[in-house]
């Protein structure tokens, strides 16, 4: 991403990835926030043949801001990944990066989506556009938070920094959001837990997080496959936000252009998000 797009965006060294560890899996930088896919000795899982051997205690591992420092220092759930000094702490004024027509982006918890209300939230991407439906009812506050932020222009130019794979080849997750690109950064603020209701399957949205209380920012990612649930549901803390209505194909493609790795050295990046009711 260009310097001056990033130079634009809110700061904070709130990690929120989904930690795992692929089949090629290497050390991961300390303090990032993942949605992990590796926890060792996961039983079998349905129906007894396949063993998916997973990670889940660190899944979206970043201590948002250092812990609330305002340091960059790491999570300790999360392995590897070095936070960015210099981040901003919750609240902190730096102004996210966005389209010149973008509001001005919340500096903290914006309001939740009104109870029974959806968003369209469309993704465009150099491989392909995402239609995603946002509902209230399924998180109101992290459906708020995720539609504020995308549309006052906060993820224009973001990546998608993680494409991480499970350890027998399932494809896990493509997960963006991130203002610094590498897993380390946040909107300057974080928002309240929520409880999670419905399952994780394929198509499915849901925000990053550390293994922190109230660590959700800006960080989402979105599921590339129905084994990745039961993955997912072992920790069940990843607010899920809504679904992939259209353009699941595009998400296919983004895991394939950045190879399936924990971090690809190319990230596909979001051109726009766009905001429309319903």
């Amino acid at each position: 991403m260009p310097e001056s797009k990033r130079g634009k965006r809110r700061r904070g060294s709130q990690q929120t990835r989904l930690t795992s560890q692929p089949t090629s899996a290497k050390p991961q930088p300390v303090g990032r926030s993942n949605v992990n896919s590796s926890i060792p000795g996961l039983p079998v899982l349905a129906g007894g043949a396949i063993i998916v051997i997973a990670i889940v205690a660190g899944l979206l591992l970043l201590d948002p801001f250092g812990g609330g420092s305002g340091t960059g220092a790491s999570a300790s759930a999360s392995p590897g990944a070095s936070a960015s000094a210099g981040a901003s702490a919750p609240g902190a004024s730096t102004s996210p990066g966005g389209s010149a027509a973008a509001g001005s982006c919340p500096t903290s918890q914006p309001p939740a989506l009104p109870a029974g209300q959806t968003r369209t939230v469309t993704l465009t991407t150099p491989k392909g556009a995402m239609a995603l439906k946002i509902e209230a009812d399924l998180s109101p506050i992290a459906a708020g938070n995720f539609v504020a932020l995308a549309s006052c222009g906060f993820y224009d130019g973001t990546v998608f920094h993680r494409t991480p794979t499970l350890q027998d080849g399932t494809p896990f997750v493509i997960q963006g959001g991130d203002p610094d690109g590498n897993g380390t950064g946040g909107p300057g603020y974080t928002i309240q837990d929520e409880p999670v209701t419905t399952p994780y399957k394929r198509g499915t949205v849901a925000m990053a997080r550390s293994s922190a209380p109230n660590s959700v920012g800006s960080q989402f990612f979105i599921v590339l496959d129905d084994k990745d649930g039961a993955i997912l549901g072992q920790a069940n803390t990843y607010q899920i936000i809504g679904n992939v209505t259209s353009g699941m194909e595009t998400a296919d493609a983004i895991y394939i252009a950045s190879g399936g790795v924990e971090l690809p050295p190319n990230p596909v990046p979001i051109t726009t998000a766009t905001v429309a009711n319903p």
